[in-house]
């Protein structure tokens, strides 16, 4: 996947920072950071931030029949089938004034998912204005998950985690490339640094 810079190509961008309506999805493995990019920016565009993976977290610790559904498939480091995935994230922006800016980070996780969430954001109109792929080394990858503490997962499940994302990221990446939307960010560097990287497309 190539890395395109605003000179390299026409992405149909607004000036987010001023507009304050950011409507942002944030891709990339675990320890890649997104989840902390996504924190820093809900902070600067005063969006909301949803994590599917918080969301997962949330339905299994309920013993909903979702999060029950899904639980195997967490431990494991899988992922939950698309159907489940894709209701999940219906039933949240289905809710009654719903913010229309927002910080989507973890998903989509494959095209099926990307297409039917385009669709379905079509019909509320609003569209996504941008992606960012943190991408970084496996390397770099598998060192920050055995340093996180917050993990708690076995080497088996950090290398499956990544190897599934990666799979999996190609169709995905090219979906939003033809899209026009995608912009990938080198996410080996400290977290100041990839904040700025992000930060630099926003206006």
């Amino acid at each position: 996947m190539v890395t395109f810079s605003p000179s390299d190509r026409c992405l149909e961008t607004r000036n987010i920072k001023q507009e304050n309506m950011a409507r942002l999805i944030i891709l990339g493995a675990s320890g890649s950071g997104r989840t902390t990019q996504a924190q820093i920016l809900k902070n600067l565009l005063d969006s909301d931030h949803i994590s599917t993976g918080q969301l997962l977290k949330q339905a299994i610790a309920s013993s909903s029949d979702l999060g029950e559904s899904v639980r195997q498939y967490v431990e494991l480091g899988e992922y939950a089938p698309d159907d489940t995935m894709i209701n999940l994230i219906k039933s949240l922006f289905s809710q009654t004034n719903y913010p229309p800016a927002w910080i989507l980070e973890g998903y989509p996780r494959t095209a099926f998912q990307a297409e039917e969430l385009d669709f379905f954001l079509a019909e509320l109109d609003q569209p996504i204005d941008l992606v960012f792929y943190l991408d970084a080394p496996v390397s770099v990858l598998t060192e920050r998950l055995v340093k996180d503490q917050d993990q708690d997962l076995s080497p088996e499940v950090i290398s499956r985690q990544i190897e599934l994302f990666h799979t999996r990221t190609t169709p995905l990446l090219e979906y939003y490339d033809y899209k026009k939307k995608l912009l990938t960010i080198d996410a080996s560097g400290d977290i100041d640094t990839v904040s700025q990287l992000i930060q630099q497309h926003l206006s």
